[in-house]
């Protein structure tokens, strides 16, 4: 008799504990599955436009006559198509049959005035970053919600950790139930289903995590007060160098991302002191700063923001994230003195923390910005993220119980209340990602607490 019943506990354990992730990953997801077919539709939509289309109008050809003019002429071409504007931005060529691109601003708008290097005509203009690309990139973000809409993806990314997490525990071979890798193409109705949903999740998992993570790193809370705070280049390394009150986010546009993710937080330098390295003769002009990057090795595709005000710096950069190339070990962000010409700062990929490195890296590859491999494969991963909620809900209505008054949430384990099987979950992802430790506490006191009380909702939660 004691062999049974010590056979009956260990069996039931291991049952409880499947449960209770089978439980987590049911909430988790009812929280989750919107948001991922947002995240994933609005992804492909930006994935795609990114790689056939032309955000800046850069990827423009023409033909190639003699020398290009100075960007000082290109400039004032630039400036003259738009009354009353004054550039803050050029893109140089990516190569010698390419266009010129320039951001113009005129009062509270900033237009995108494309420019034959050769002749100087303009070929085109457009509002800067305000396409359909820039339209889906605001919804990724933020829901066009600002920071409320920041928070809900966050805390949707979060709890998506939480539910790569006990999917992989769920799927896990048991009792010699078969492979992970492939599904059972034998079986029928919801078995079908769940197996294929559990096959997609276990192949996904690695990604998804790099996805979730890399996403997070932008967010509001955990990027912006947790890890970008810790990782971002200090800029007490620049010596003796005067810094702005301004940060490098200041040069980015909306919602567009456009330094990099390791520079966003570092304030910026100033102009108007003796510091630096002598760089171009002084006062700094823009023929002179684009011919220095030029000699430096900048090739192809680089940016040049003009000084803004008078203690303003010119700044040439080349970075993978802004599809200024597929390489993040190439990146570099070069400040030059408006006055004397010197270089105050100088930042490479070296420079960065290790969590930046791998930003700098994770970034364009979570944008698809690598290479054809990385094309396919986002749009394979984005794909599944649409497949992986869709299929989780056939089989929610598969299982769902009879009658409207009852969600079908997968059963309570028993002899193990929720809150002490997830107490130990909820510490460790609250620590790691505030807002899901945030929603997963809501859950286990309304677990906990008021179910407790209010048993008619108890069973419709059930």
């Amino acid at each position: 008799m004691d062999n049974v019943q010590s056979q009956a506990a260990a069996t039931a354990r291991p049952n409880r504990h499947y449960f209770t992730a089978w439980r987590w990953h049911f909430y988790a997801g009812l929280y989750v599955v919107p948001f991922l077919l947002m995240l994933a539709t609005t992804g492909l939509i930006m994935l795609w436009i990114s790689a056939t289309t032309e955000l800046n109008g850069e990827r423009g050809h023409v033909s190639p006559s003699g020398s290009p003019l100075a960007v000082s002429a290109q400039q004032a071409a630039a400036e003259a198509a738009m009354a009353g504007g004054t550039a803050s931005q050029y893109i140089e060529p990516l190569g010698p049959d390419r266009v010129a691109v320039f951001k113009v601003d005129a009062g509270e708008d900033s237009t995108t005035v494309v420019i034959d290097p050769y002749t100087g005509a303009v070929v085109e203009t457009f509002p800067w970053r305000a396409g359909w690309y820039d339209f889906a990139n605001d919804i990724h973000g933020s829901l066009l919600l600002g920071n409320l809409g920041d928070r809900l993806i966050e805390t949707a990314a979060s709890l998506g950790v939480l539910l790569v997490v006990t999917g992989i525990y769920l799927h896990w071979p048991r009792n010699g139930s078969g492979t992970p890798f492939a599904p059972k193409l034998a079986a029928r109705g919801r078995a079908w289903w769940k197996s294929l949903h559990g096959v997609v999740g276990w192949w996904m998992s690695l990604l998804m995590l790099v996805f979730f993570v890399s996403g997070l790193s932008w967010a509001g809370i955990w990027g912006d007060k947790f890890v970008q705070a810790w990782s971002t280049f200090p800029a007490e390394k620049w010596d003796a160098v005067p810094l702005s009150d301004k940060t490098h986010a200041d040069m980015n546009h909306g919602a567009a991302k456009e330094v990099p993710w390791a520079l966003e937080k570092t304030p910026m330098p100033e102009s108007g002191s003796l510091a630096g390295q002598p760089a171009v003769a002084g006062p700094a002009s823009f023929d002179d700063v684009v011919a220095f990057a030029r000699d430096l090795g900048f090739a192809g595709r680089f940016q040049v923001n003009m000084p803004a005000g008078e203690d303003g710096v010119w700044t040439i950069s080349h970075d993978s994230m802004s599809n200024d190339g597929h390489d993040p070990w190439g990146d570099r962000t070069i400040h030059i003195d408006r006055y004397t010409g010197n270089i105050l700062a100088d930042v490479r990929y070296a420079d960065y923390s290790p969590y930046a490195k791998m930003m700098a890296g994770g970034v364009p590859c979570h944008e698809g910005d690598l290479g054809i491999w990385n094309l396919a494969l986002n749009t394979l991963f984005c794909l599944s993220m649409i497949f992986l909620p869709i299929s989780g809900l056939v089989m929610w209505w598969k299982r769902r119980p009879e009658g409207a008054t009852r969600i079908g949430a997968p059963p309570r384990p028993q002899d193990m209340t929720l809150w002490k099987g997830a107490l130990v979950i909820v510490l460790a992802l609250g620590v790691m990602f505030p807002l899901a430790g945030l929603a997963m506490l809501a859950v286990v006191a309304l677990d906990a607490l008021v179910l407790r009380f209010l048993p008619g909702l108890r069973r419709a939660l059930n």
